[in-house]
């Protein structure tokens, strides 16, 4: 950070600052969440906020302060360009140039989980058609305001289909909207590998969170190091910014870091805030200096003339402001501006059909025909039992006997009508507990506007 704002502060850079301190030493003072509540308050005044890789502590239930910042602040799209600055910088892609945007807010980074039996976690996925929207939006805004040709989807839609399916069939139908920019869907798995592989086939790739933050680190790599990387988290009000790596306390206080994903971050903020010329500026001599070999020790390789420390780095950038790149294409920003809002969904008529009912259960040698035929005496008051799984494995009724059984059962009641109300459902619950059943999840069966809103289980 003190490398990045000397390089600005040289460069011209009309900004004011205040500093914060957030990561370890704020959770160590008692702070659980990372942040002081006075310095909310500074980050909300400002709406710009320039952030250093930061350490959380593992253990202890902390929670992630990188995650609680995006969410809590409503940045919902994260940017990740990602370049090859070959052959300065050693990369098997040189012709790579592709820009990752990520939903920022959802998935299983909503960080829910439970241990729910001796043998048995869950985490859960959320996926909402308004954030699916907003960055799918947010993702063709980008591509038609810099002259990007393709965006391409990644999910895993053929496994979860609820889930990974809404945000497939959202970029389905937004993309019937942008007729000019061409428009794909991969397999998060193939996906993946591509980007590794053969990453100049991509230009832009949207996708959930967790596969959007998976694959921008590939990228990265694949580009020559994810220390060149940077990354912008943009909401509607406040706008973050920073590098794709996190932090490295093994190396903290000797000087060597590379300053390069920061910097690119703070580049990222200038265009941001419609500093076009000043970001062209600053970051030409940062192209210059790679030109000219100077580098840190994490790129220093056969186009190097000089291995240098961070304060080193920063004072080569410095010395070149004003310079551009001889061979690497210089850097050109537009006034183009990227707005998208995440708007509510209209409702849709729902009809609870059945529930779910989760069962820590580990008796009669985990039999399921026992459980089943126990908890059919309990069907009635318009519900039955209709099968059982095993790590969403159909195992009752006419299960295989060679499916391992944990000591988590999922019972699956439906509707001997139309739909149930919710009395039936608590009723039910009741009635296994009264069986001496340990009932420790339960979740309702819907449909919306007719259709089946809830995935068939492995068998059924």
């Amino acid at each position: 950070m003190d490398a990045t704002l000397r390089i600005l502060e040289a460069a011209g850079a009309p900004l004011r600052t205040e500093t914060v301190e957030v990561g370890e030493a704020v959770y160590r003072s008692g702070h659980t969440s990372g942040i002081a509540p006075a310095s909310w308050d500074t980050i909300r005044r400002h709406r710009i906020l320039l952030k250093a890789p930061i350490t959380t502590p593992q253990g202890g239930g902390y929670k992630s302060l990188n995650v609680t910042l995006r969410k809590s602040l409503g940045m919902f799209a994260n940017v990740r360009p990602v370049r090859s600055y070959a052959p300065y910088v050693a990369s098997p892609h040189p012709d790579m140039d592709l820009v990752i945007i990520r939903e920022n807010e959802e998935d299983t980074y909503a960080g829910i989980e439970h241990r729910q039996t001796t043998e048995v976690t869950q985490t859960l996925k959320l996926i909402t058609r308004p954030g699916s929207e907003a960055i799918v939006r947010y993702a063709f805004e980008y591509a038609r305001a810099h002259g990007r040709r393709k965006v391409t989807c990644m999910t895993k839609d053929n496994i979860m289909k609820l889930t990974d399916g809404l945000f497939h069939r959202v970029f389905d139908e937004i993309a019937a909207e942008y007729s000019e920019i061409e428009a794909e869907h991969r397999i998060i798995d193939i996906g993946a590998a591509l980007v590794g592989a053969k990453p100049d086939t991509f230009d832009v790739i949207v996708a959930p969170n967790l596969y959007g933050d998976i694959i921008s680190d590939i990228a990265a790599e694949a580009s020559g190091s994810v220390g060149l990387a940077g990354s912008a988290n943009v909401g509607t009000d406040i706008a973050m910014f920073e590098a794709v790596h996190g932090s490295a306390p093994d190396i903290a206080g000797q000087g060597i870091a590379n300053p390069s994903g920061l910097l690119r971050g703070a580049i990222m903020m200038l265009d941001h805030l419609n500093l076009d010329r000043l970001a062209e500026t600053i970051e030409n001599a940062w192209l210059a200096t790679l030109e000219a070999g100077v580098h840190t020790g994490d790129i220093t390789g056969d186009k190097s003339t000089r291995t240098v420390s961070t304060s080193e780095f920063a004072d080569a950038v410095i010395e070149r402001l004003g310079e551009t790149p001889a061979t690497l294409p210089a850097a050109h920003y537009t006034d183009a501006e990227v707005s998208v809002a995440v708007r509510p969904t209209p409702r849709a008529e729902k009809a609870l059909v059945g529930v779910d009912v989760f069962l820590d259960w580990d008796q009669d040698g985990r039999q399921p025909d026992t459980l089943g035929d126990a908890l059919r005496q309990r069907d009635g008051d318009g519900l039955r039992l209709k099968l059982i799984t095993n790590r969403g494995v159909k195992v009752y009724p006419e299960g295989l006997p060679e499916t391992f059984w944990t000591d988590h059962w999922r019972c699956r009641f439906v509707a001997t009508g139309d739909a149930v109300e919710a009395g039936q459902v608590v009723a039910l619950q009741g009635r296994l507990v009264e069986a001496g059943f340990d009932v420790i999840k339960t979740e309702n069966l819907y449909t919306f506007d007719g259709e089946r809103a809830y995935s068939l289980a492995q068998g059924e």
